[in-house]
């Protein structure tokens, strides 16, 4: 079909809090999801066509399951919508919103309901990290590790060393960069941290605490909608276009992936590819963009992140951070938002939040953290060891204005 598709409004959680010492539950947390993005987008639930509901741990963390019937359960307007649940690791929102484009683009709906929701606060931090490495393969990797996922990171950067060369105070630089940039963000869950690089203990392998993205619990939301909504709503005012997008999917095994690159000049090729794949649908490429939010769960993540997308050479994302190059005001600004490290990770809703902040940039209603003039903005967000990678380009919608 080829019609485009618009962000018509979003909505993010504070990412600070802690729902279960407020005495909130899931059903509680999508219910302000919901109510708060269809708000934010100025649509009534009963203009909704389609809803695609983003959560990965649901039934470690909440004991609850089958997602997708949940915001029709806390929002009557929903009762009889078509709904579905999407799992892809911290991919997972991402990947709703692929779903939701397609059947816009489809032409079987003009409107989509896209939300994540993630609770992480309901056990101690180490059941909690357990949980999540259920998203590793499980019984094949691993297995002599304390925390799954530092584990797995921290491995990622020892293959940069060993072929590049890396120095941990580029990754450090990363880590700060990302807290700094939390300080500008309402929603962050760092925000109003005091954080001591003097205490900063290793976790695992060469990944220490700074290093790492948060346990969060939060949701966010997007209403995507379609030529032909637009159309029937001439009031409706988008706050951003979906220009490109790019998916692929590879093994869990970290070292399957680790093998089958061992020639190639990228660590990750098929991080690079969905990038390029988001790019060249948008028509651009990346110094085009005015900036990105990428997956940083953990300091190495970012630093993979910076040389796939191109911004320098394989092996060379280094540059780019000692040249400030990823700093707001730089070439390329990187999570103005703070990302994941300094904004928060619930895991389902990650790539709808990265979303939803490059049309926020586009549209200008980025607050204090807002890039200037920015009219292309990319996202790029990884499942698991990368199983899942999604990239999205966000393009301004003022020509509707």
């Amino acid at each position: 079909m080829g019609a485009d598709v618009w962000i018509l409004g979003g909505y993010q959680s504070d990412y600070a809090r802690n729902l279960q010492r407020e005495g909130h539950d899931l059903a509680d947390l999508t219910a302000e999801v919901v109510r708060e993005t269809l708000a934010a987008a100025r649509t009534p639930a009963a203009a909704i066509g389609v809803v695609h509901v983003a959560n990965a741990f649901g039934e470690m963390f909440a004991a609850q399951g089958h997602l997708g019937a949940m915001p029709a359960t806390v929002e009557p307007d929903l009762w009889d919508v078509p709904a579905s649940r999407h799992e892809a690791a911290c991919a997972s929102g991402s990947v709703a919103a692929l779903a939701a484009i397609a059947d816009l683009r489809s032409g079987a709906y003009d409107s989509a309901l896209v939300i994540g929701v993630e609770l992480e606060k309901t056990v101690p931090g180490d059941v909690a990290a357990a949980y999540l490495g259920a998203a590793a393969w499980t019984g094949h990797e691993g297995a002599d590790a304390t925390f799954m996922w530092p584990y797995m990171f921290s491995r990622v950067a020892d293959e940069y060393d060993r072929r590049y060369g890396l120095d941990d105070a580029h990754l450090d630089a990363i880590s700060r960069l990302n807290y700094a940039n939390a300080r500008a963000n309402p929603n962050a869950q760092t925000r109003d941290w005091q954080v001591d690089a003097t205490s900063n203990p290793v976790v695992e392998g060469r990944i220490r605490r700074l290093d790492c993205s948060q346990m969060t619990d939060g949701g966010a939301g997007v209403v995507l909608v379609s030529d032909a909504f637009l159309r029937a709503h001439p009031t409706a005012r988008p706050i951003g276009r979906i220009d490109g997008w790019g998916h692929r999917t590879v093994g869990l095994g970290l070292q399957q992936k680790l093998d089958r690159s061992a020639n190639d000049l990228y660590v990750l090729p098929h991080v690079r590819g969905a990038a390029l794949d988001a790019f060249t649908r948008a028509g651009i490429g990346v110094d085009d963009l005015d900036g990105i939010e990428v997956h940083d769960c953990f300091t190495p993540s970012e630093y993979l992140a910076i040389d796939h997308i191109g911004l320098t050479g394989p092996g060379e994302s280094w540059k780019a951070i000692e040249n400030g190059e990823i700093e707001v005001g730089g070439r390329l600004p990187v999570n103005p938002s703070g990302g994941l490290i300094g904004g928060g990770h619930p895991v389902g809703a990650s790539g709808i939040r990265m979303l939803l902040d490059a049309a926020k940039q586009v549209s200008g209603t980025a607050g204090a953290y807002q890039v200037d003039g920015a009219k292309a903005f990319g996202t790029l967000n990884f499942g698991g060891s990368t199983a899942t990678t999604v990239s999205f380009v966000v393009g301004t919608a003022k020509e509707l204005l």
